[in-house]
């Protein structure tokens, strides 16, 4: 991520530069319209914050004694004495798609609202080996979390006088996600359907010849614990016990064709 922000702000200044050299404007009424549309291509990382309960008696919801009723032969069962925490395995690539509707608020500002369609997925190692009866006996590397959300964002954005050709911004506002993929009982880690998120980020308005280019780099930070009940008594209880809290955070760059 820190190299891609990098990359954004280099961009950023090479077409800086450009838009002084820039002498022909284009879409000169653009910016007038009370309001107009378009369409949205974006690569999303979906990421989680955990929090812990370290050791696993900390939970309030396990007994000092308490252990694990699933073991394999040879292995020794989880006591509410261990520490059991999970982290992200790796951030995977996702895709996002969706629809812009601007509302011209003033000279500087606008009311954006971007409805839309977000697949990813997040993959969980732990510091013990993961079994899911759902993917037969053996251990597995991660357990893997996937989710097509339905994006709602309602953002404000604040923009830059326009330098020729270009014109910098700033955006923040609430949003509201829910998760649409079927989510089984067995899941080892359940996490909610619907959150609220923060949102912020910085963009850059191109003004081409027939449209207008956004490219937005924005992070979406999550508001509650997304944590959701555990799993039946057919799978190990402590993946998710040993949670105390499970915050859901997005980073997403944009692509607005307006």
């Amino acid at each position: 991520m820190k190299k891609l922000i990098s990359i954004i702000a280099f961009l950023y200044l090479s077409l800086s530069g450009f838009a002084q050299m820039e002498r022909v404007k284009n879409l000169t009424t653009f910016d007038d319209k009370p309001l107009h549309f378009g369409f949205t291509i974006a690569i999303n990382t979906l990421d989680f914050h955990l929090e812990h309960y370290r050791p696993l008696r900390l939970n309030p919801e396990v007994d000092d004694t308490w252990q694990s009723p699933l073991f394999n032969p040879g292995e020794t069962p989880v006591t509410a004495r261990d520490t059991v925490y999970a982290d992200i395995a790796e951030q995977v690539p996702g895709l996002t798609v969706g629809i812009v509707t601007n509302l011209r608020l003033g000279e500087y500002f606008d009311l954006r609202f971007l409805p839309g369609l977000s697949f990813g997925e997040r993959r969980l190692t732990y510091n013990v080996p993961v079994y899911d009866v759902n993917e037969g006996s053996e251990p597995l590397e991660y357990y893997s979390i996937k989710s097509t959300y339905i994006d709602l964002p309602l953002l404000v954005k604040y923009k830059s006088s326009r330098l020729n050709n270009q014109r910098p911004y700033l955006i923040a506002g609430p949003a509201f996600r829910v998760d649409i993929s079927k989510t089984g009982k067995e899941d080892l880690v359940r996490v909610k359907r619907g959150g609220f998120y923060f949102e912020a980020g910085v963009g850059w308005d191109t003004y081409l010849r027939f449209f207008r280019l956004s490219t937005e780099l924005k992070v979406s930070l999550g508001l509650g614990n997304m944590l959701n009940d555990g799993p039946g008594t057919t799978q190990r209880q402590y993946y998710t016990s040993a949670i105390k809290k499970l915050s859901s955070n997005v980073f997403t760059l944009s692509f607005h064709f307006e």
